[in-house]
């Protein structure tokens, strides 16, 4: 999965400037733990630009056992 995709940047398009960063480097995470996970990059971004826009972002440093 491409953060430049045209279903991404859709995505990415319903969201304000300010909050664009964040999506992108959800995208780029969960894409990343997919793979890791089950073989294939897989990412809902309508769903992942959704949940910047409730509120979701990065608030703490990652635990010791974070893949990321």
């Amino acid at each position: 999965m491409s953060i430049d995709s045209p279903k991404s940047k859709l995505a990415e398009d319903r969201l304000p400037e300010e909050l664009k960063s964040v999506y992108r480097q959800m995208v780029e995470e969960y894409s990343f733990l997919t793979k890791l996970k089950y073989g294939r990059g897989y990412v809902a971004y309508e769903v992942i630009a959704d949940m910047v826009l409730a509120g979701w972002r990065s608030s703490a440093e990652p635990h010791k056992d974070s893949l990321i």
